[in-house]
Parts: C-alpha cells; sequence; structure tokens
C-alpha cells in the first residue's frame, strides 16, 4: 500500500532507544517510516506501536555498512511504502577502550556503522530527494564529537557525521533537501546502561553522576532527540541546514 500524499521515512537503528522514539514520532508526525536494524524481527515492537497509533510501518533487515544490503532495502521501502525523502542516521555501536588497548577490528566495525553507514542510506536515499525537489537529512552525532577518554573510534565518528552533514547540506540543498546533525548528550537508553554496566557501576549512580553535570540536572531521554528530530524534519524547517545542534541539556559546545 503506497500513499503519493504522505512523505515516506527511513530510520536506521529503530528497534530501541533514541531511533524508536524517532521513529514513533515522526508517525504521529504524519509520516510513514521504514523501521530498519540489523534484525528485522527485533523492529517488531517499534512497528507495532506505530500502526496501533493508526500510522504506517515497515520492518525493514539490513546491515547499513554493507552496499548491496542497503540498496535492497531503499528499493524495498520505494516499492512498499513509497520513495524515501527522510533518512534519519541513527544507527550505531559503541566498542570503547583506550587507544592503546583498541584493536583494528573494533575501530572498523565503530566506522563501518556510523559513517559508512550514513554514506550508503543517504547515497541510495538521495535520489528520491532529488527527484520530488524535497528532503530531509538528520544525522545522529554525540557530545563525544568534542572528545571522550576510551572512545576514540566513537569520537572520530561522530565529528565525521558532523563534516558529512555540512557537506551534504552544500550538496543537495540547490535541490531543497536539508540535513543537519543532533548531537546528543547524556541518553537514558540501552547502550548508556551497557556503559554503566562495563563499568562496573549501578545505572541509576551513573546516571545520577551524569545529571549532576548537566545544566538541566537530568539526564536526556529518546524522546528529547525524537522532539528536535520532529522540528528539523518538518516543513518550517526548510531554511534550517547545515548545523550541529547539542542537545545535551546545556551548554559544552
Amino acid at each position: 500500500m503506497t500513499d503519493g500524499n504522505q512523505r515516506v521515512a527511513v530510520v536506521s537503528g529503530a528497534a530501541r532507544g533514541i531511533g524508536a522514539a524517532i521513529a514513533k514520532r515522526l508517525a504521529s508526525d504524519g509520516l510513514a517510516v521504514a523501521v530498519l536494524d540489523l534484525d528485522e524481527s527485533s523492529c517488531g515492537e517499534t512497528v507495532s506501536a506505530i500502526r496501533d497509533a493508526g500510522g504506517r510501518a515497515l520492518a525493514v533487515g539490513a546491515d547499513v555498512s554493507d552496499e548491496t544490503s542497503v540498496a535492497a532495502a531503499v528499493d524495498r521501502i520505494a516499492a512498499e511504502l513509497g520513495a524515501p525523502t527522510v533518512v534519519v542516521n541513527n544507527a550505531g555501536i559503541t566498542r570503547d577502550n583506550l587507544l592503546f588497548k583498541m584493536s583494528v577490528a573494533d575501530w572498523d566495525a565503530v566506522m563501518n556503522v556510523h559513517l559508512r553507514g550514513a554514506f550508503l542510506l543517504t547515497r541510495a536515499a538521495q535520489k528520491y530527494m532529488v527527484e520530488q525537489k524535497w528532503g530531509r537529512i538528520v544525522n545522529l552525532s554525540s557530545i563525544s564529537a568534542l572528545g571522550n577518554r576510551g572512545q576514540v573510534n566513537y569520537s572520530a565518528a561522530k565529528a565525521g557525521m558532523q563534516g558529512l552533514t555540512k557537506t551534504l547540506a552544500l550538496e543537495l540543498g540547490p535541490f531543497g533537501v536539508t540535513a543537519n546533525a543532533i548531537a546528543p548528550g547524556f541518553i537514558a537508553t540501552e547502550m548508556t546502561a551497557a556503559t554503566a554496566e562495563r563499568l562496573g557501576v549501578p545505572f541509576d549512580d551513573f546516571m545520577a553522576a551524569a545529571a549532576a553535570e548537566t545544566p538541566v540536572r537530568r539526564v536526556g531521554l529518546p524522546d528529547d532527540i525524537a522532539h528536535t528530530a520532529s522540528f528539523l524534519i518538518s516543513e518550517g524547517a526548510g531554511f534550517v541546514s547545515g548545523q550541529v545542534i547539542y542537545v545535551a541539556g546545556g551548554p559544552k559546545a
């Protein structure tokens, strides 16, 4: 089923956490949403939530770091939902370690999911944006792009997302396409819970320490990022492009 008047968004890493919150928010904004993650079956909860609320959603399994997998996913989305003119590059992993302990495999894994993945998915979808003379690209960076001990791979990847974003804004702007990046601070997700576990710190204590260093005195929630993405994808944000927006509860950039 397709609806020629409905915008179609693809959100990577949307099975849980920030990606799931963004997917649900965009559906509530009236977009059809392709919920993309490595394992298609893991997307079921997000898709069900969207459909139960009356929205249109499609679960899509794809390895964003694999060119063939991404191309097939985007072709399927175009055929089953409609031309994807909104891309949210949220898929990400962490392989934290100090530089002297970090393996090449852990460096490559993080770069491939974050940067190669964003490149491949955006490249596959941009033709639909150019054809329709309208599009929105939102890339998930991080406050870690400014540097964070034990995250040389993740920090470099997230800084790269900012350069990618600014260049996409320049190249695609003439076709009515905007590109912006969101750089979250501490967000309470499964990923940050796993970091706490790796460090041997109770998650509640981990969050309390992060909140104490944040001007608004709380940690972020996935919905905080979803609200920002919603604005950047809206019609009203057509003159906002090439920007990196730190959603971190206060000034750190």
